[in-house]
């Protein structure tokens, strides 16, 4: 009895486990801001860079260190360490002016804005990929839909069909023919509904919940997104957004900190220094020393000048002004295709309002035709399979209308990603 109730438990929590979540896209997008995998990854990386902010001005803190030189010492008190056999030592140091490592600080700190701007590019690419899988689910859902309206179309077809091949106004061959258009639009419909369910379950990953769970969309009124006016404003926004372009211009900067870091190697430098010991008589300092004392300090700067630093600074500078010189070529290169990409995702929007424009006309027609049907049925001048024939191309050109403005919402999504704007639109 125990194990079936375990049993019973074991299934309800499966079951329990896969659900069907019902969101908006907006909603969507702001899960997947806070849940989805490739950017919970991404956030370990803005981590990691400013975390190397501050191992690069580790330098500049105080560093306290206690310890011991405790050892017996027969003849003269060699030094341990450096420093004068002491029963107890505590040494601070700290860099005060060391302007190499001010630069690499410099360049840490344009790394991590180099990878906060790497993040918001993901974020970018993942909203886009959200509204895409969105539309996908929402356009398979539909066309879902769309498909069994027909099967029921088709079944009563075949129904008065049949009935008039009984009654000897029609041959075989129609019924036949009947029958075959029925079993295509349901394998259409099982194909469709497969899809369905595999997008559904697709826009759950990205918003990073289980496989098993399915997202349902809403059947809203898409979202009105403000898109810019002319093919420049698209240019000129998308110049200004573009995470690509900032990113090489970060990029640029911490070359420029890091060639003024190797140049600046040939820079004294100062460290604070700090000493203390505690000495005790029997390492022999009153035998080899004029005077003893227990307790000895040191407080002052340590001055370094480089006389001789060697080619490798030199060659280091040089290669990161090759570096530089390589991400400002590339940064022309960045705005022409940006700019070029810009405008074919503009003027693919204007194409699909038209596609869109013209499958709303022949959607308008057939819906006309069905009309007609109708009051010519009521009439006695045409027959329950025409008028089924009639609603079964309205069903297709539906599908058609479905299919050009779930294109043109695409293009929309291309075009404010290139601009920079989607995630403004979307939230």
């Amino acid at each position: 009895m125990r194990s079936c109730s375990l049993l019973a438990l074991l299934l309800f929590t499966g079951l329990q486990g896969a659900e069907v979540r019902t969101v908006s896209l907006k909603d969507a997008v702001d899960l997947a801001l806070k849940q989805n995998p490739d950017l919970l990854l991404a956030r370990f990386d803005e981590i990691k860079a400013n975390q190397a902010v501050r191992v690069a001005r580790d330098p500049f803190y105080p560093k306290v260190s206690v310890g011991s030189g405790l050892a017996a010492t027969y003849g003269f008190p060699y030094t341990i360490d450096g420093s004068a056999p002491a029963v107890f030592r505590v040494k601070a140091t700290a860099s005060v002016f060391n302007k190499q490592q001010s630069y690499r600080v410099a360049q840490e700190r344009e790394n991590a804005r180099g990878t906060r701007i790497d993040f918001q590019g993901k974020r970018d690419d993942v909203i886009e990929k959200v509204a895409s899988a969105y539309l996908d689910a929402d356009r398979a859902a539909r066309l879902s839909d769309l498909a069994l309206k027909q099967i029921a179309t088709l079944e009563q077809v075949l129904l008065v069909t049949r009935q008039r091949v009984a009654e000897g106004r029609a041959i075989r061959l129609d019924e036949m023919q009947a029958e075959l258009d029925l079993h295509r639009a349901r394998e259409r419909a099982e194909l469709l509904s497969q899809d369905a369910r595999f997008q559904a379950h697709s826009l759950a990953i990205l918003l990073g919940f289980p496989a098993d769970d399915r997202i349902a969309t809403l059947r809203e009124q898409q979202p009105l997104y403000e898109l810019p006016a002319t093919e420049d404003d698209a240019v000129k926004a998308a110049f200004e957004n573009s995470t690509d372009l900032k990113r090489l211009q970060s990029q640029i900067l911490a070359k420029g900190y890091e060639i003024k870091a190797s140049k600046a190697s040939r820079l004294p430098r100062a460290d604070l220094v700090a000493d203390y010991g505690y000495f005790v008589d029997f390492n022999n300092f009153s035998d080899f020393f004029r005077r003893f004392q227990r307790n000895n300090a040191q407080l002052g700067v340590s001055f370094q000048l480089p006389i001789m630093a060697g080619p490798a600074a030199n060659a280091m500078a040089t290669q990161a002004e090759a570096d530089a010189a390589r991400l400002r070529t590339e940064v022309s290169n960045v705005r022409n295709r940006t700019s070029l990409s810009t405008r074919q995702a503009f003027q693919q929007v204007k194409n699909a309002e038209r596609a869109r424009d013209l499958a709303r006309l022949d959607l308008d027609v057939h819906r006309e035709q069905v009309s007609v049907m109708l009051a010519k049925l009521e009439g006695g001048r045409a027959t329950q399979k025409e008028v089924e024939a009639a609603r079964y191309a309205e069903n297709e050109k539906w599908i058609a209308f479905y299919d050009a403005s779930y294109r043109i919402e695409k293009a929309k999504i291309a075009l404010l990603k290139e601009t920079g704007t989607l995630a403004l639109a979307l939230r």
